[in-house]
């Protein structure tokens, strides 16, 4: 593993509008080390793997609130895939039906953090779960 920070993409996909838990989790995750790019609100799949690539990022953490997620996230790690940036790994947190999640994570999200989930139990996972070449 390298000295360099873990650095992680944190991303508003669709027309939710709604980015206070984002910022929150930014700013928390920089307090713990990471380093954190915020791309702000009503990205496209493909504004956040064109982010993702351009700063070569560990992680892609996608925050959504609208009920878009089963268009939107699988979207956004196939387009992730196709650049050949296989070692990201994907996450997401907000508001995801626990009948989604399965289907989120066979189609590539590594895990979904729900409402409440503390920003020390994400970074430990970050930590333990980034893998880097």
């Amino acid at each position: 593993m390298t000295d360099t920070p873990i650095r992680i993409l944190i991303a508003k996909p669709g027309l939710d509008g709604h980015d206070r838990g984002a910022k929150v989790l930014a700013r928390g995750l920089r307090d713990e080390g990471f380093e954190v790019i915020y791309t702000g609100l009503r990205q496209t799949p493909e504004m956040i793997a064109d982010a993702a690539e351009q700063e070569d990022v560990d992680v892609v953490g996608l925050s959504i609130l609208s009920g878009a997620h089963m268009a939107l996230l699988p979207r956004t790690v196939e387009l992730l895939r196709e650049r050949g940036m296989d070692e990201v790994l994907v996450a997401a947190g907000g508001i995801i039906p626990d009948a989604d999640v399965t289907k989120l994570k066979a189609a590539g999200v590594a895990e979904i953090f729900g409402p409440g989930t503390s920003i020390g139990a994400i970074a430990r996972y970050f930590r333990e779960h980034v893998r880097r070449t």
